[in-house]
């Protein structure tokens, strides 16, 4: 017979239900590497010593050493250095895009469920029409119309990005509408806005919040993308896309420049990929039971 904890459960149960709520050893690294990141954000100065613009014209192109791991650029610059201060202009703009992308999302979505038949079929064929477009090209367009810089291209990619998380939130919002316990409540006599704050909301923004988390990963692509056709943060700022761009012109002689941008916008993308499909599966299964 097993014996009994003072909690009712068996060891084994305990063991299982332990084993559940670990983190997969790939989650749990990308986890780490995304910390490593904010932490980089937040202090880049704790992990390097050189500037990012401190220029050697004596020590231009060389190649990863002792001195500089990842080699220096055209004008002598420390790329490691550099690698190291573009996480924070290249990171926050796939943030600032995505919180933009989630707060228009969010409007967009409760107007089209709580708006009437005429609201929801206006602005769902209004995003149906966006969403033919490609992010990128629909990005391009309202920098075309803005103009290039930093504060553009977040704006640009968040609009770009609003009708697909509006369609999620006013799906969400439909389910939610229809549920027993809504229904229960508006026959309690709650009003639309005690509805929307007490049922709706809370029960939509947490699918939202999860889709978010890969959809980071999206935004920091076309941000780099955007980046790299010089519409971004000018010389001699450090970005990552802007980096990668330059380093381009060199692929033959300093393989260097383009190599370790390059892999902190696919190491970022992945490991923001890995959580937030965690995130995902973990909320999809919760939601089943």
């Amino acid at each position: 017979m097993a014996t009994l904890t003072l909690s009712g459960r068996t060891p084994t149960v305990r063991r299982t239900r332990t084993a559940r709520r670990a983190l997969p050893p790939t989650v749990l690294l990308a986890a780490v590497i995304l910390l490593l990141a904010a932490a980089v954000i937040t202090a880049p100065g704790l992990f390097t010593s050189r500037g990012p613009d401190l220029t050697d014209p004596v020590n231009a192109l060389q190649g990863p050493s002792g001195a500089h791991p990842f080699g220096t650029d055209q004008l002598g610059r420390d790329l490691y250095s550099r690698v190291l201060y573009g996480a924070r202009p290249s990171l926050l703009l796939g943030l600032g895009a995505t919180a933009l992308a989630i707060g228009g999302g969010t409007v967009l979505g409760l107007a089209a469920s709580l708006g009437g038949r005429a609201a929801d079929q206006i602005l769902m064929r209004i995003a149906d029409i966006l969403l033919s477009l490609p992010d990128l090209l629909l990005a391009l367009l309202v920098i075309a119309v803005l103009g290039s810089g930093t504060g553009n291209i977040m704006i640009a990619i968040g609009l770009a990005f609003i009708p697909g998380y509006g369609r999620l939130v006013r799906a969400e919002a439909m389910v939610v509408l229809r549920s027993g316990y809504v229904e229960a409540a508006r026959g309690l006599g709650l009003r639309r806005h005690q509805l929307l704050l007490r049922h709706i909301l809370p029960n939509t923004l947490a699918p939202l919040l999860t889709l978010a988390t890969i959809g980071f990963g999206t935004a920091l692509i076309a941000a780099a993308g955007l980046s790299f056709l010089g519409l971004g943060p000018q010389p001699p700022s450090p970005e990552w896309g802007a980096m990668l761009s330059a380093g381009r012109d060199f692929l033959q002689t300093a393989w260097w420049l383009a190599l370790f941008p390059g892999l902190a916008i696919t190491t970022t993308v992945i490991c923001v990929n890995v959580v937030g499909t965690h995130a995902r599966s973990r909320f999809t299964r919760r939601s089943a039971r």
